[in-house]
């Protein structure tokens, strides 16, 4: 599976609030870096790193697939599991 399909399968629903979570965190932060005001920097550190932390917190939580209900749809459309030969049943 190639990121591009995990990226469109199905996400279970923990990942999903873990997902918003992560936006969330992403977009308070860049407010408080990108803000006008002078600020101390020990804060625009901080929310330079919850902003690294919720991007990949949203990255890792977009590509999560939830393989039962992947299964399950695969059924319903009737697409077969890939199958591997091995190199003695090729013949």
């Amino acid at each position: 599976m190639n990121v591009v399909e995990r990226a469109k399968a199905p996400t279970p629903k923990f990942f999903k609030v873990l997902r918003t979570i992560g936006l969330a965190l992403l977009a308070v932060s860049g407010s408080i870096v990108a803000a006008p005001v002078a600020l101390p920097a020990v804060v625009v550190t901080v929310a330079g790193y919850a902003a690294v932390a919720g991007g990949v917190l949203s990255a890792v939580s977009q590509i999560t697939v939830d393989d039962t209900l992947r299964q399950a749809q695969d059924d319903t459309q009737g697409n077969k599991k890939d199958e591997v030969k091995s190199e003695t049943d090729v013949g």
